[in-house]
């Protein structure tokens, strides 16, 4: 089973969103991945300035982390993943990095992706999509694709409309929506919400994972 969770911006809690699943939900057994792509000029491989980045030996890097630790994908072994992987690419150029992604999923038995363009290019079992009324932005990639999400996480502010601008209501007002406030960012609704979805899916719970 492939679960991608994505935003509509940065820094609003899908890494803790992702995390959180895998916590509370340690039967399947999770392998996990996040995707970041960098502007111009950042290195794929080690995410400092690189004017090479801009060439084609240099189309993505994609690393397992090993360690529990502060890191995003420390975090996903720390909450219990089998396997956590950092793939970087170039803005716009998440199509070079697909076939190695492709065999991480066919080696995981189940396995959790922090990304928004990955729906671009797989289906996922199931699309969360995390969401803050009080962040005005919304990127064009997260706009184009929500109406995609099967539910919505929203980061609860009590804030009652958002301050985004041109997102169509239909997009998203009438999917599930589990509100969360931080630090909890999973809830036991939202947990059971997935589990369910899952099962009902085919997940396999609790089998082991191939190996890559």
């Amino acid at each position: 089973m492939l679960i991608v969770v994505g935003g509509h911006t940065r820094n609003i809690g899908k890494t803790s969103v992702v995390a959180g699943l895998i916590q509370a939900l340690p039967q399947f057994d999770f392998a996990a991945m996040k995707i970041t792509q960098f502007g111009h000029g950042i290195c794929s491989a080690s995410g400092a300035s690189c004017d090479c980045c801009l060439a084609p030996e240099h189309p993505y890097a994609i690393a397992e982390e090993r360690h529990p630790g502060p890191s995003d994908t420390g975090r996903f072994l720390a909450a219990g993943a089998r396997r956590s992987f950092w793939v970087r690419t170039a803005t716009g150029q998440l199509a070079g990095a697909m076939p190695a992604i492709r065999e991480v999923c066919a080696a995981s038995c189940n396995l959790i992706v922090e990304s928004n363009s990955i729906v671009e290019f797989l289906t996922p079992d199931l699309y969360l999509v995390v969401l803050d009324f009080a962040q005005a932005d919304f990127k064009a990639s997260s706009r184009r694709l929500l109406s995609r999400a099967d539910a919505c996480v929203a980061i609860e502010h009590g804030i009652p409309l958002p301050l985004w601008n041109d997102v169509p209501l239909e997009s998203w007002d009438a999917k599930p929506r589990f509100p969360v406030r931080p630090p909890q960012y999973v809830t036991a609704a939202l947990a059971a919400f997935v589990n369910e979805r899952l099962l009902a899916a085919g997940a396999t719970a609790g089998a082991p994972e191939a190996s890559a």
